[in-house]
């Protein structure tokens, strides 16, 4: 389980310059990130290393994600995150 510092950090990643990123990375760490393995949870840090255009593209379906850790964490993501809601 990752400690109140590193969830700190985390939350402060998920904030990205486009919009179209925030409104999925925040409230996913706020409302699902806690339901998830450690193992996934650390595969989610690992993907906000990414540069925000590759994010997007992977988030918005342009182009596919070629690690497979990253596209099964952006698929749960975006299943866990209902935009419109």
């Amino acid at each position: 389980m990752f400690e109140a510092k590193r969830i700190a950090r985390l939350k402060w990643a998920c904030r990205r310059g486009m919009l179209e990123l925030d409104v999925l990375l925040l409230p996913f760490v706020e409302q699902a990130f806690d339901t998830l393995t450690f193992a996934e949870q650390e595969t989610f840090e690992r993907l906000l290393t990414s540069d925000d255009p590759d994010l997007y593209a992977w988030f918005m379906g342009h182009q596919p994600c070629l690690d497979p850790d990253f596209a099964k964490m952006v698929t749960l993501v975006k299943s866990k995150i209902k935009l419109g809601q």
